[in-house]
């Protein structure tokens, strides 16, 4: 959607609507429900017949300032806000998808995703195949009568994997399946997939958005008769609802977003060349690096590289612990998208409940490292990472 602002000031601008205060910064409105003017509009906002506020579950002003926000900026029509990523996920599934209905999966996804397409929505009766992530022609097979929807990261959760977004809207089209891509690592700063053809994205509003580690939440992008159709209902009827609180953060969030994000993927890729020359490195995963095989769609793709590296040292997971127990600045924790350099061994911590196998065939050996890059001086995170390292 054109709009007639740029990136910048769309993050800053976007979803502001005054109060009779005229208050400069957004309000925030910690309230459950709202008060009805008579029994008559009660029942007319109930009814849908007329437009307002009802219950915090579902309407609240400070949730749909953050609602409009992102939207703009990913670029689409209408936005829902959920109570962390994974909610976005699943309340995104339920709302598409029913009892026989089969979808394709990456196979390249956040641990977590993995448990709630094979132990979760497998007892509804939803059937998931997973596929290579870059494999067009991998996507193509795993099609089947029933199938409805597409789900991917891109990059991928910790290996930094691509997949020609573009390429995959053609697929997904013909099939007339949807396609979801989940846009945490890069955020609407770095890449915009409706832009290119996806018709969902995803947010772990928690990483990036936020981007100092403060509150969980997640969000749902896409086009206003896709969206309001099954997946509001979804989230009006099971709650799991953002607060109004934690869209208040977000939306401070994103004022700084492209700030941050530019400046942490600058660094990033610092720091992913530095450790590609590292006698204890064996391969360093980060798509701004021109030795990564998807080193061109990633410059077709997005704008940056990204904020996450990821590395696999010699010496398996031992040497990995004694590389992450040896750091005094980085942080040891599973969250990324802080403010603050984090790191954790996805094998035993993001993806540990996952399967060998399916980590294996995700590339999450037991020797990978997954850094999120932070603000700190780079010079410091090197010295740091060099504790353990050297």
């Amino acid at each position: 959607m054109t709009q007639p602002y740029d990136l910048d000031t769309l993050a800053i601008r976007s979803g502001i609507h005054r109060t009779e205060f005229n208050e400069h910064a957004e309000a925030l409105f910690l309230t459950s429900s709202y008060v009805f003017d008579n029994a008559q509009q009660a029942a007319d906002r109930f009814q849908n017949k007329e437009p307002g506020y009802i219950y915090s579950r579902f309407t609240n002003p400070t949730v749909n300032a953050f609602q409009e926000r992102l939207a703009v900026m990913e670029g689409g029509e209408y936005a829902i806000a959920t109570a962390s990523g994974m909610a976005a996920i699943l309340t995104t599934m339920m709302g598409l998808l029913k009892a026989g209905d089969h979808i394709v999966v990456s196979q390249s996804i956040f641990g977590a995703a993995v448990q709630l397409f094979t132990n979760i929505l497998s007892r509804f009766g939803i059937e998931s195949t997973f596929v290579p992530l870059s494999d067009i022609d991998g996507w193509k097979r795993a099609i089947q009568s029933n199938t409805k929807l597409f789900y991917l990261e891109t990059p991928s959760n910790p290996t930094m994997e691509l997949v020609d977004i573009q390429a995959l809207a053609e697929v997904s089209k013909n099939a007339q399946v949807y396609l979801v891509v989940d846009n945490c690592f890069c955020t609407p700063i770095l890449q915009q997939p409706l832009s290119l053809g996806a018709d969902i994205v995803i947010h772990s509003a928690t990483k990036y958005i936020d981007g100092q580690g403060r509150v969980l939440g997640g969000a749902i992008v896409g086009s206003k008769a896709l969206l309001k159709e099954g997946i509001y209902s979804f989230l009006r009827t099971a709650g799991p609802s953002l607060s109004a609180f934690n869209a208040w953060i977000l939306l401070k969030g994103l004022e700084t977003l492209k700030l941050r994000v530019e400046a942490q993927s600058q660094a990033a890729l610092s720091l992913a060349q530095w450790l590609s020359e590292h006698p204890n490195v064996i391969r360093v995963h980060h798509p701004g690096l021109v030795s990564h095989p998807q080193f061109e769609l990633a410059q077709r793709q997005q704008t940056h590289g990204g904020a996450v590296v990821s590395f696999e040292v010699k010496g398996g997971q031992e040497k990995a612990w004694r590389v992450i127990d040896s750091t005094q600045l980085i942080s040891i924790t599973g969250n990324l998208g802080d403010t603050k350099t984090t790191i954790t061994h996805p094998a035993t911590t993001t993806h540990g409940r996952i399967s060998e196998e399916s980590r294996v065939k995700a590339g999450i050996t037991d020797g990978l490292i997954r850094v999120s890059v932070g603000l700190e001086s780079l010079n410091d995170i090197k010295t740091d990472l060099s504790r353990g390292l050297d």
